[in-house]
């Protein structure tokens, strides 16, 4: 008899279902801050340079708006309307861009940085609760075998 772990496919089904559990897990933690997971993406995105765990940064990250579009892999468009709430909740602000006045720099504000070393907290605390059920060894095993994938 063959297990999951002979077929590819069934590997990538086992690994889609995980991931959805642990999704599923952020999003929720995502409504007591009023936040959609695509708004925290554009954050996170915007605030993904520094090490997780560290600090807020005193100095805004800056990003233009077409640049994060990119690394959304979404239109500039939605990115506008992503950027148009951040900024509603008082997340981010828009800045002309010093060096080409035809572009838009999105600014993280404190609030917006406050905000994300918050939620980064919360997910790594669910996120250690949710792989839990695993033992330490099994945890060691899985973060080498998704490094490895990821290199």
């Amino acid at each position: 008899m063959t297990s999951s772990a002979d077929h590819p496919a069934d590997l990538g089904e086992l690994f889609h279902a995980a991931f959805r559990g642990l999704r599923r897990t952020w999003s929720e933690q995502l409504s007591p801050w009023q936040l959609t997971p695509h708004q925290w993406r554009a954050l996170m995105t915007l605030l993904h340079s520094r090490p997780v765990g560290q600090a807020p940064p005193a100095e805004p990250e800056e990003m233009r708006l077409k640049d994060l579009a990119e690394k959304l892999r979404i239109a500039p468009r939605s990115a506008t309307e992503v950027v148009d709430q951040l900024e509603a909740k008082g997340l981010v602000r828009r800045d002309p861009d010093p060096t080409d006045r035809r572009a838009t720099l999105v600014v993280s504000t404190a609030a917006g940085r406050q905000l994300f070393a918050d939620i980064t907290a919360e997910r790594r605390d669910k996120s250690s609760e949710y792989f839990a059920r695993l033992s330490a060894g099994d945890r060691a095993e899985l973060a080498r075998i998704l490094a490895q994938l990821r290199d």
